[in-house]
């Protein structure tokens, strides 16, 4: 394959984290997924789903606090998907 096609990951492009970031931000756990981390990937996901069936009242009474660990889980996925996926690389 030519050279000019490859892009070096020596690079200094301050994109490297931004793919699993945003696939993190779609799917919990799918940034983790993308940066080859599946323990954690499957760890957010079912953190993410429980909190998302207690806030939607599938487990009754815990709503509000379901909400507030599910929003602490997607955005500890986001950003832990970002900067894992600029040290990687």
């Amino acid at each position: 394959m030519s050279k000019a096609l490859v892009k070096s990951s020596s690079s200094g492009s301050g994109a490297r984290g931004i793919v699993p970031a945003v696939c993190s931000g779609f799917i919990p756990g799918l940034g983790q997924l993308v940066n080859g981390e599946t323990d954690k990937a499957i760890g957010v996901f079912a953190v993410s789903t429980v909190a998302g069936l207690g806030f939607i009242g599938a487990i009754p009474l815990i709503g509000p606090v379901a909400a507030l660990v599910g929003g602490a889980t997607w955005l500890y996925g986001v950003g832990d998907a970002y900067f894992t996926g600029r040290k990687k690389r």
